[in-house]
């Protein structure tokens, strides 16, 4: 799974800019600004990653309704977990 970080702690921000984020093409490693607010492509997370962040207590863990993709939100940080049938970063 490919990771994009987005660095706010704010729902409400990140719900606003979510989708210029995933319709945003970046590299691997890459970071950008996208309306004030940090991205960064993080490269690829180990399948096993979202299985342990679901058993911590301060992690946030949300589907996106009609796709596969999963976003994890915990302190200051929101990290969208995209399948690779599902990348549309490229």
């Amino acid at each position: 799974m490919k990771c994009v970080s987005v660095y706010t702690s704010n729902f409400e921000v990140f719900s606003d800019i979510y989708e210029e984020i995933i319709n945003t093409e970046l590299k691997e490693n890459e970071e950008k600004v996208v309306e004030g607010v940090t991205v960064s492509e993080s490269g690829e997370v180990p399948e096993n990653y979202l299985e342990r962040m679901r058993t911590k207590p301060e992690v946030v863990v949300m589907k996106v309704k009609d796709s596969d993709i999963t976003i994890l939100q915990h302190g200051e940080l929101f990290e969208i977990l995209i399948p690779e049938k599902e990348n549309v970063l490229n």
